[in-house]
């Protein structure tokens, strides 16, 4: 039934994580209903079903014709009974994923049977992208306030090796530091900052003030600065851009 559809819309996005990272959605059902809805379901391989069900209580079907492991997925779409013109098996959404700096870039292409209907799921699209570019990303980065935390203890750390480690863990090789008192990048550079800061603001320790807010690889996250005492010295809010491994990548500071 797809083998006349002159018509297509595209949309290509990144997303925060890396592409096997990605790719479960397409086929693990519990995955795929996190950001299609509750009951929709999907059958990871050739010949397998699509089943989504809109919030709307609006059920779309389809069947898998394409899967390459980490790389693509095909499925025939249609409307079970709400849209008559677009009946199961009338259109076709490729998915094809390829490494990006920032994670993975997403590219899609709906080929429809008419204008009308093309235009009719832009908007549906650039939506479902987005909510499924913040499901992966949250998901994907779960482990957030844990390795923020290291990155504040890193901070207090008055042992290099310990120090070294724990921001091995937490901060890419290449991570920048911006605020009114560092302009570094590299990790080694960022060491030897924090190793200074320690020379001349000795005993002071840095903790998360609250949780962390996170959107798509972006996160805002407060902390306090106290001394040996426990009296707090300083605060301020933390931007944080995270690479797709889940490590920091760049800091720009508030105080």
């Amino acid at each position: 039934m797809t083998k006349d559809l002159p018509h297509s819309l595209t949309r290509s996005l990144v997303i925060r994580a890396p592409r096997e990272v990605v790719f479960r959605y397409f086929t693990d059902s519990e995955r795929f209903a996190s950001w299609w809805g509750e009951g929709s379901t999907i059958d990871g391989r050739i010949g397998g079903t699509v089943h989504i069900r809109y919030p709307n209580e609006i059920v779309a079907r389809g069947e898998v014709t394409r899967l390459e492991p980490d790389r693509a997925i095909a499925f025939t779409y249609g409307y079970e009974s709400s849209q008559p013109e677009l009946p199961p098996g009338s259109s076709l959404v490729t998915i094809e994923l390829f490494d990006d700096p920032a994670g993975t870039r997403l590219e899609l292409r709906h080929e429809l049977p008419s204008e009308g209907m093309r235009d009719q799921h832009v908007a549906g699209w650039r939506y479902q992208l987005s909510v499924f570019a913040n499901v992966v990303a949250r998901a994907h980065h779960g482990d957030l306030a844990a390795m923020l935390d290291r990155w504040f203890q890193a901070w207090s750390e008055a042992d290099a090796a310990n120090r070294g480690r724990l921001l091995a863990a937490c901060a890419t090789d290449d991570v920048a530091m911006h605020d009114s008192y560092s302009c570094v990048t590299g990790r080694g550079e960022l060491e030897g900052h924090i190793t200074n800061y320690r020379v001349h603001m000795p005993g002071i320790s840095m903790q998360r003030d609250g949780e962390p807010k996170h959107c798509q690889g972006t996160v805002i996250v407060g902390w306090t600065a106290s001394d040996p005492a426990g009296t707090r010295k300083a605060q301020g809010t933390n931007v944080i851009e995270l690479a797709p491994d889940g490590r920091i990548a760049r800091v720009v500071g508030f105080w």
